[in-house]
């Protein structure tokens, strides 16, 4: 973030309420709060970089994949991935670093930060069209970063086969080809079938054959290294599920009878088809793509 981003939100400290835009208020505590987030994803990366730990999950607030360099957004005052993410490359010494979000909301803000280079690449599903308006299939990356932008666009109602689907058909190939030496996961849960807001269908199977799927591509590149972050999610029944079935899966504790269960049903067509689409956008970056 910039210096003078920084500076306007140190302002608030101990100022009862703040509006820094219609979405985003802040109370006396949210800079603290919003500086110990950002210290804890950065912890998280460290302790897992530096192989003390295995994986690790941050359960923070306030959110941060809206955040941009010079502003806050929705909810997000930093941006917490992009920080673990810049720090990793500025002080650990890593080269390619992968950022999944599943958050129903696009990841506008860490896009942007790093939609110029190639050291981040960043792969998100999210409703379309929905807040914050951004995500189409056309962005993908700018300069060095063409192709490091994959984003995929969904309409409301897909469900944990849906989601699974798009990792296998997208992901995991770009994933294995790119060789990321960490994975971020953005992990929100407004796409939780009980979310108010999100309008998908996934359930806590579905969070953890996901999470499984991440945990593959780690250990097959990057030694397991994954660090998730908590973005959204706004039914705190199905938030307290979902990060328990996550928690669960990262620990070692998958049933793998749930990839029996999901996989036995069909994604929507709409799903194949923006598979194919994504693909065709994609493919003269990723190799893995014209085979897949």
């Amino acid at each position: 973030h910039s210096p003078d981003y920084i500076d306007r939100v140190m302002d608030t400290a101990g100022e009862e309420l703040r509006y820094l835009d219609p979405d985003t208020v802040t109370s006396e505590d949210s800079c603290k709060v919003a500086f110990l987030a950002a210290g804890s994803s950065i912890e998280a990366v460290n302790r897992v970089v530096s192989a003390d730990i295995e994986n690790a999950f941050a359960l923070i607030r306030p959110p941060g994949h809206h955040a941009e360099r010079n502003r806050q957004m929705g909810f997000c005052i930093f941006n917490n991935p992009a920080l673990a993410a810049a720090y990793a490359l500025r002080f650990l010494g890593l080269t390619r670093i992968l950022i999944v979000d599943w958050d129903v909301h696009h990841c506008n803000g860490t896009q942007h930060i790093f939609e110029s280079t190639d050291e981040v690449l960043v792969f998100s599903t999210h409703r379309s069209p929905f807040f914050p308006g951004t995500g189409t299939l056309d962005k993908i990356g700018k300069g060095k970063g063409l192709g490091y932008s994959i984003n995929v666009p969904l309409t409301p109602l897909k469900s944990d086969r849906d989601f699974i689907e798009i990792y296998r058909e997208i992901l995991f190939p770009v994933a294995l080809e790119y060789k990321p030496q960490l994975i971020l996961l953005s992990a929100g849960f407004d796409i939780h079938y009980d979310d108010p807001i999100g309008g998908m269908k996934v359930t806590e199977s579905g969070f953890a054959y996901l999470t499984s799927i991440i945990l593959e591509i780690a250990d097959s590149v990057c030694g397991g290294k994954v660090v998730a972050i908590l973005e959204g999610g706004y039914d705190l029944g199905a938030l307290r599920k979902s990060v328990k079935a996550v928690l669960e899966t990262l620990c070692g504790e998958f049933n793998e009878a749930v990839k029996s269960d999901i996989d036995a049903k069909s994604p929507d067509p709409s799903t194949v088809e923006i598979i194919q689409e994504v693909k065709n956008n994609y493919k003269k970056f990723w190799g893995s793509l014209n085979n897949a």
